[in-house]
């Protein structure tokens, strides 16, 4: 029993710090973003006029991968989930062990 609950500590400590990271990864893309668009208005003679909305695109773009790994992949594939492919897994692996037994046996 004990070790189950070390181990929902552990599970909640990661989701807390992936959560907190995913917080500070959309906390820096806002600030960065503004930050950006404010450079932009700043230099405004530069060659590629809308420079910003590029850097601005493929970071929102990395943004929303992050927020789907957090909210929806980690959601459905924690423990629970892996545990149930490892016992899947090892009931395949123990039907197979038993097949070669008995045709083992039937050889003899």
């Amino acid at each position: 029993m004990e070790r189950e609950i070390h181990e929902q500590y552990e599970y909640a400590r990661r989701r807390i710090k992936q959560k907190k990271l995913l917080y500070f990864h959309f906390v820096l893309f806002v600030l960065s973003s503004l930050l950006l668009f404010t450079l932009k208005h700043l230099f405004e003679n530069s060659f590629i006029s809308n420079w910003y909305l590029y850097i601005i695109t493929v970071w929102l773009f990395l943004f929303t991968l992050h927020f789907i790994k957090i909210f929806i992949t980690d959601r459905f594939m924690n423990k629970n989930w892996e545990r149930e492919q490892i016992d899947r897994l090892v009931a395949l692996q123990k039907k197979k062990i038993d097949q070669l037994q008995t045709q083992i046996n039937n050889e003899q």
